[in-house]
């Protein structure tokens, strides 16, 4: 007999799912003192990786020069019966470079539910970011609704 944690994973398929239909994830990576730092951040998933990007300076990457273990939650849901999410924990590779920076941009508009075109404020920033790259090592997953209301 399956545990409740097998019962209510996500297959597969429904993580795909879950990924295109939502775009913001929050980012966790451990700052200097080894305590952690929590960020909110667009994402978008591909071949099993996670990209998003963020200027080249900012803290979550000084974070993860420093240690690429991250964390990343994407989670929706209001009350316990409804939450549904998906928690990645793996290594965070750099890209650096404009063009990388653009083709992370045309992805991401492509890669959602509802596909966008790129921002033109975010382009123009594009030689300041870089492109965090997520590769999972462990995924865990949640939908409260297999329960059936027995919490």
């Amino acid at each position: 007999m399956p545990s409740r944690r097998q019962h209510i994973q996500l297959s597969p398929d429904e993580q795909a799912t879950f990924f295109r239909e939502h775009k913001k994830a929050a980012l966790a990576t451990i700052d200097r003192d080894g305590f952690p730092h929590v960020v909110a951040m667009n994402y978008f998933a591909k071949d099993g990786a996670f990209y998003m990007t963020s200027y080249g300076k900012a803290q979550k990457v000084v974070n993860v020069r420093r240690n690429p273990k991250v964390a990343l939650m994407v989670e929706t849901g209001d009350s316990y019966g409804d939450l549904r999410g998906v928690m990645v924990r793996g290594h965070c590779e750099i890209l650096e470079g404009e063009a990388a920076v653009k083709a992370v941009f045309a992805s991401r508009g492509q890669a959602q539910a509802r596909p966008s075109a790129p921002q033109p404020g975010a382009v123009a920033s594009a030689p300041k970011r870089v492109v965090l790259k997520i590769v999972p090592h462990k995924v865990i997953s949640w939908d409260h609704s297999k329960l059936g209301g027995k919490y």
